[in-house]
């Protein structure tokens, strides 16, 4: 009797069996291994959560092909389980369903192997029975030469909550590009841990922290950013408008800045419109003498002020008054 346990699911005649009709079987066989090499289409029935794929004994079937295709529409991640659980093999699998749903691919309780809408994963079938596994075969991939990617994305990471990163193995030292996704933080650091020995920070509003020194070949400029007042009082974040700017609309007086950091250094020029306008300062803007100075009250007139925090209190560290603005 003929069986069929290989791993393509060919006929396997027994011995003395098909007398004179070998050429048949062994054509059937030459046939589903050219399948085996080639491409199959395979639909899921519409919104199904679960599809199977067993691939016939000794018949055409599209599961029994390399690349093998799924279509159809879902509106939620399907499972697939490819039989039987005994057939060991590597498949390139495309999930071109519509819906934006993952598939699921799995050979039994083992592990499986998600693939997003619009992805192509190449897979292992362990074929290790009831508990098969099917596994990523590019898990660990290692590439020993020059690795060229020619689309215009390249995602690293599965939107779980772990840190990704490109390491850059040196000779004396390593250095890393990553995403400390506990602060999201994007790091350029030292070594090959991401958070280890960070030299450029990048979080999520996009303020960048760099704590060893930083040296400009040419001049840094620190963009200048207007603030405004409201209802007598001038609100002022130093993170964000570290060079500051100013212009009067009415009297007003100086919050204390929000984002205050020690060491920091911020500055503001304060110009008069057409109607001078009266400013005073909060209690946390400390100047020589700890006397406040009268702003220039003169219209078309600036005057530039510079702080400095300590941890406690914005110590003035410089003053200019009353400049043309033309």
């Amino acid at each position: 009797m003929a069986t069929y346990v290989n791993n393509l699911r060919l006929k396997e005649i027994a011995t003395g069996d098909e007398s004179g009709t070998w050429g048949t079987s062994t054509n059937a066989n030459l046939e589903l291994i050219g399948e085996a090499l080639g491409i199959g289409t395979e639909g899921i029935t519409t919104n199904a959560d679960t599809h199977a794929t067993t691939v016939a004994d000794g018949t055409s079937d599209a599961g029994r092909a390399f690349y093998l295709k799924y279509t159809g529409t879902l509106d939620s991640a399907c499972t697939i389980t490819i039989g039987p659980n005994t057939m060991k093999r590597v498949q390139i699998i495309e999930n071109a369903t519509s819906g934006s749903q993952n598939i699921i691919i799995s050979q039994g309780s083992g592990a499986n192997v998600t693939i997003g809408n619009g992805e192509v994963a190449v897979v292992q079938l362990d074929g290790a029975g009831a508990g098969a596994a099917v596994l990523d075969v590019f898990t660990d991939l290692a590439v020993t030469d020059t690795l060229s990617i020619n689309g215009t994305t390249l995602t690293i990471g599965d939107a779980t909550a772990e840190d990704t990163k490109i390491v850059f193995d040196g000779n004396a030292q390593d250095f890393y590009v990553g995403l400390d996704d506990s602060a999201d933080d994007l790091v350029i650091g030292l070594g090959s841990t991401v958070g280890t020995t960070p030299a450029i920070s990048i979080d999520e509003d996009q303020f960048v922290t760099m704590p060893k020194k930083v040296t400009a070949s040419t001049s840094a400029n620190i963009s200048q950013v207007a603030i405004t007042s409201s209802s007598n009082a001038t609100a002022w974040d130093a993170r964000a408008a570290a060079n500051a700017y100013y212009v009067t609309v009415e009297n007003t007086t100086f919050s204390a800045p929000s984002n205050a950091v020690e060491g920091a250094i911020i500055s503001v020029e304060i110009a008069q419109g057409g109607t001078p306008r009266t400013v005073a300062w909060n209690t946390v803007f400390e100047f020589a003498a700890s006397t406040a100075p009268t702003v220039t009250a003169t219209a078309s007139k600036t005057d530039i002020f510079a702080f400095r925090y300590n941890g406690s209190v914005w110590q003035e560290i410089g003053r200019v008054q009353n400049l043309a603005q033309t």
